[in-house]
């Protein structure tokens, strides 16, 4: 795609042109070492570096145009504005055409049951007969077709341009998870939501956010933007703030007063089944996913989709078949008389509701392995150890992603949350952890593995990563106590 540079100005309304506003821009950039020819080259000033530095050698790979905070004079047009960093999302969306305009976008956002919500509205649309593109943690859906995923929401550049290819593989709608990092940094300004969703907010990221005051203005931003509806949980104090100043569509699992209320809420071991009661009359729900937690993820993405146009019995149907995602409270079977569930509960709050969920599944033992990634908000880490210790019989403390950090010194801060250790044990090899649990279990007991749910590497200093995914190391150790190759 080829675009004049006036074209893309009027997205950027505070912005000064030094230079030909005829220059042909054929692609975008942030990055120098990904600029072509042709290219416009935002410099964008980062924690450990500033893109203005960066921009001669753009110039010198093919950047035709820059866009910058102050004049560098390189001999080609610059756009100068207050912040380049917020003017990537409105020139990206310009460059594509504003592929949002043109299709159904749900945006969800939270601490916890982001990817869940994502997953279960993105079931519903694709029953409805709603072709739908899918952007999160786990993966992304572009025209039915999965493309690999670097980060939870992208950035402005890439984000766009997936709106783009979605919109020309015949996807009519995208759901996709927004995470706080992304509305603080600007990657999800510049999109048209026809929906935003509110699960919770719980503590996590005080490695990026000051406090929980900050945290809470980041996801704030995504209903200021002016959704066209918004699906807030009313059973977070935070989702209570959020409906008493938006005008929101609410629900609640926690039977509160609400436009979506579960109650006579049962589990079984491979399912949940409630009962809704809604303005659309009382809707008899079953899904897959037991749990809590998983009921407040099935309200979510039930309201978000009838905001969207979706008939409620057809939300009801898609919800009953809808896929257990990956990593998400997955059950690990290898015709063992115990159960294995494997997690991404990394936060307190995920723990906490991963184990009562767990411990509604079983009457035996429950054993929990627990550890906190590196280079994360170090105050959480006693918190999950505290959870762990105090809702599971035996507690297992063991390594996660340690990153640049020293595994041993992160166990350090997970056992400080913890005041008896009775019944804990510490192994920091992980799958000697998972190992320890497998080999302990008895007939009827429950095993969460808790933490890195569909990851597939371990990441350890200097950016050094190794295969490792918590459910085939589980499948391993299960078979090997079972004598199976």
């Amino acid at each position: 795609m080829v675009m004049r540079l006036d074209q893309i100005l009027p997205s950027l309304p505070s912005s000064e042109l030094d230079g030909d506003p005829g220059t042909e821009i054929d692609s975008l950039a942030f990055d120098n070492r990904k600029v072509k020819p042709g290219a416009l080259f935002f410099c964008i000033r980062g924690l450990d570096s500033d893109g203005h530095e960066y921009a001669p050698a753009a110039v010198e790979a093919g950047a035709v145009a820059l866009v910058c905070e102050r004049p560098l004079g390189l001999g080609v047009p610059e756009v100068i504005v207050p912040d380049s960093r917020a003017a990537m999302a409105p020139a990206a969306a310009a460059f594509n055409g504003f592929p949002t305009a043109e299709m159904k976008i749900a945006g969800i956002t939270g601490t916890n049951g982001k990817t869940t919500t994502a997953f279960l509205l993105h079931d519903i649309l694709e029953y409805a007969g709603i072709h739908s593109g899918l952007m999160g943690t786990v993966k992304q859906l572009v025209g039915g077709e999965e493309e690999a995923v670097e980060r939870t929401t992208p950035e402005a550049i890439d984000l766009q341009a997936a709106f783009r290819r979605m919109e020309e593989a015949g996807d009519e709608a995208c759901v996709m998870e927004v995470s706080s990092h992304a509305m603080s940094m600007h990657r999800a300004d510049a999109i048209e939501f026809d929906v935003a969703v509110f699960t919770n907010l719980t503590q996590d990221h005080l490695d990026f956010h000051e406090d929980m005051e900050e945290y809470f203005a980041a996801k704030r931003l995504l209903f200021a933007s002016g959704p066209a509806a918004s699906v807030v949980n009313v059973d977070d104090p935070y989702g209570q703030r959020l409906a008493a100043e938006f005008d929101v569509i609410t629900y609640s699992a926690e039977g509160n007063a609400a436009d979506y209320t579960a109650s006579e809420v049962q589990f079984d071991a491979s399912a949940a089944n409630f009962l809704v009661e809604s303005e659309h009359g009382d809707l008899i729900v079953r899904t897959a996913l037991p749990g809590r937690f998983n009921v407040a993820n099935a309200l979510a993405a039930l309201a978000a989709a009838i905001s969207l146009g979706v008939d409620p019995e057809d939300a009801v149907a898609a919800l009953a078949g809808a896929a257990r995602v990956p990593g998400r409270f997955e059950p690990i079977d290898e015709g063992q008389d115990f159960a294995v569930l494997v997690d991404y509960a990394h936060t307190p709050d995920s723990v906490e509701n991963a184990l009562r969920a767990a411990r509604d599944l079983g009457e035996g033992r429950l054993i929990a392995i627990v550890g906190a990634g590196g280079d994360r908000d170090r105050a959480k880490r006693p918190l999950m150890g505290a959870a762990a210790s105090q809702l599971a019989d035996i507690a297992i403390v063991t390594s996660d992603n340690p990153r640049s950090e020293d595994p041993d010194l992160i166990i350090e801060d997970v056992l400080a949350g913890i005041e008896d250790r009775a019944s804990v044990e510490v192994e920091p090899d992980r799958s000697l952890a998972i190992k320890l649990a497998v080999d302990m279990a008895e007939a009827g007991d429950t095993i969460v593995i808790a933490g890195k749910g569909h990851e597939q590497g371990q990441e350890f200093e200097g950016g050094r990563k190794i295969p490792f995914d918590d459910r085939e190391v589980a499948r391993g150790h299960l078979r090997d106590r079972a004598g199976v190759s």
